[in-house]
């Protein structure tokens, strides 16, 4: 154990008037059969092998005192005390429930009725102390503005639905789509006003419960960009061949449309246990935002383009766990500015943990590609990607700028590895320098050298690929892979690994079946 991760304060909480939910960083070297048993006032209350932990059924302002103990095989570790800890924590106040079908909003959940300004009043009439309550029933709605010490709580059967109209999702605010700020229509949920240049202007935000927050998917998507295409006519034919470094006709007019949830500027937002659907492009996006925690949620976006699930932009300290994704496109992206605009404004993605997701249907796990502020410090444990088109992947085009460095990604089951320089979307003026991609260790990892196509036919790959930059320079480099499983049917080793323009790299333990 002397090699493990220790810091300090491992272990996080997230405490609701009835539960607490734990979490920590996932230690380095544990033996086969490590688990953690979490005990609550001297009762053991459960054991698990992963690493995070919710206890339910507690009373509203209580004190609990929880320990989480470590198991390092089948002897208990009494070393790491940043691994495990005990600690005193108090439960919330029991939050008074603002139902928005009660008076004086009655909001209709008839899946007709247009709801948007009994719901918005609910949630302006909403204070620290209450919750804006939403009961079984479809709720339709345009956009809604969130604020700051505020929660919503979904009821099982819950389904808060945006329309498919985009004159519902106006006035356009600001925001930032693939690297570039821009005015784009409000998404269904809206938090914090985007400001690069300041801190954050909305914070203490929960979305919980059992029921879904769905928006108009394809065909919403689809109306928003006949709309923007008419509107950018001269400048689309303006570009001529230059369009063709976009990844396709529709990139341009399609960067306004809204999202599902946007976080901008915010601090302390917590997202569990809600199935998140049908944002017309991305899901759940964060932008220059810190301490957001996604936890325990499903999403679904399959048939819609660019329909990523999670992705922080240029934010810090951001965490997902526990959740399933069914998406059309990334499940999850770890994005930073595109050039020239992101390396001017220069502000790094860092400190992200991923942990216990599992893609169902998508992308997989994506850093990249618009890496111009730089990404650093993510750590992604635990998680089962081999249902994807891409696996884990870090990507950036030669043109971004920036840097990836200080990745881990250990044990998980992915589809297939990628570390590589991109030539799609590549539009933008230049960086001065290409990126540079470094200090990255992949361990303990089942590769299939499979994937998972968007006709949800399976075909072969290439299990790993590390290719940096053909720039003096500018190589990938001390990248490290230690026990690899590669499981999938290619018959020599050119099938399995493809290396070019980098250094330092380290294979150790690869086992190819």
């Amino acid at each position: 154990m002397d090699d493990m991760i220790k810091e300090p304060g491992m272990i996080r909480k997230i405490v609701t008037e009835d539960t607490i939910t734990l979490y920590w960083d996932k230690p380095r070297g544990l033996e086969r059969g490590s688990f953690y048993q979490i005990v609550c006032n001297g009762e053991e209350k459960g054991t698990t092998d992963r690493t995070h932990y919710t206890l339910e059924g507690l009373h509203p302002e209580t004190e609990y005192t929880v320990q989480v103990r470590l198991f390092n095989g089948n002897e208990q570790e009494t070393r790491g005390c940043a691994v495990y800890e005990s600690m005193v924590i108090k439960t919330g106040k029991e939050k008074r429930r603002i139902d928005i079908t009660k008076a004086p909003y009655y909001a209709l959940g008839d899946g007709k009725t247009m709801n948007t300004e009994a719901i918005q009043r609910a949630v302006d009439d909403c204070t620290e102390t209450d919750a804006v309550y939403f009961p079984a029933g479809i709720f339709l709605t345009g956009a809604l503005r969130l604020h700051g010490d505020m929660e919503l709580y979904l009821e099982k059967d819950a389904v808060l639905q945006g329309t498919d109209r985009p004159e519902d999702y106006l006035p356009r605010i600001k925001s930032r789509f693939e690297g570039t700020e821009m005015e784009c229509y409000s998404s269904l949920l809206n938090m914090g006003e985007l400001d690069h240049e300041s801190g954050y202007n909305c914070q203490n935000v929960v979305i919980r419960g059992k029921g879904t927050i769905a928006s108009g998917g394809v065909t919403l998507a689809k109306r928003v960009i006949v709309t923007e295409r008419e509107l950018l006519r001269e400048y689309l034919e303006s570009l001529g061949d230059k369009i063709k470094e976009c990844e396709s006709k529709d990139t341009i007019p399609g960067r306004v449309r809204p999202r599902l949830i946007n976080i901008s500027n915010s601090r302390n937002v917590v997202i569990s246990g809600v199935t998140l659907k049908n944002g017309a492009s991305w899901n759940v996006h964060m932008i220059y935002s810190d301490q957001i925690v996604t936890h325990d949620c499903v999403f679904y976006s399959e048939g819609v383009w660019n329909g990523d699930g999670w992705d922080p932009d240029s934010s810090t300290n951001c965490t997902i766990f526990g959740c399933t994704f069914f998406t059309e496109d990334d499940c999850v992206a770890i994005k930073s500015g595109k050039n020239p605009e992101g390396n001017v404004i220069n502000r790094p993605c860092r400190h992200i943990r991923v942990f216990d997701c599992v893609s169902s249907f998508g992308h997989g796990i994506i850093i990249g590609s618009e890496i111009s502020g730089g990404i650093e410090d993510v750590r992604i444990w635990d998680c089962d990607v081999k249902n994807a088109l891409c696996g884990i992947e870090i990507k950036g085009t030669k043109k971004r700028g920036g840097y990836v460095k200080n990745i881990q990604i250990r044990d998980c089951k992915a589809a297939k590895i990628m570390l590589h320089s991109v030539g799609y979307n590549d539009d933008g003026i230049p960086a001065d320098t290409p990126p540079v991609f470094s200090d990255c260790l992949y361990e303990n990892l089942e590769i299939g050298g499979e994937i998972l196509e968007v006709d949800r036919t399976w075909s072969h790959d290439t299990a790993i690929t590390v290719h940096g930059f053909d720039v003096p320079g500018y190589a990938a480099k001390n990248i490290t892979f230690r026990n690899i499983t590669i499981t999938g049917r290619g018959k020599n080793v050119e099938q399995q690994f493809s290396l070019k323009d980098c250094e330092n790299i380290t294979l150790e333990n690869i086992r190819c079946l």
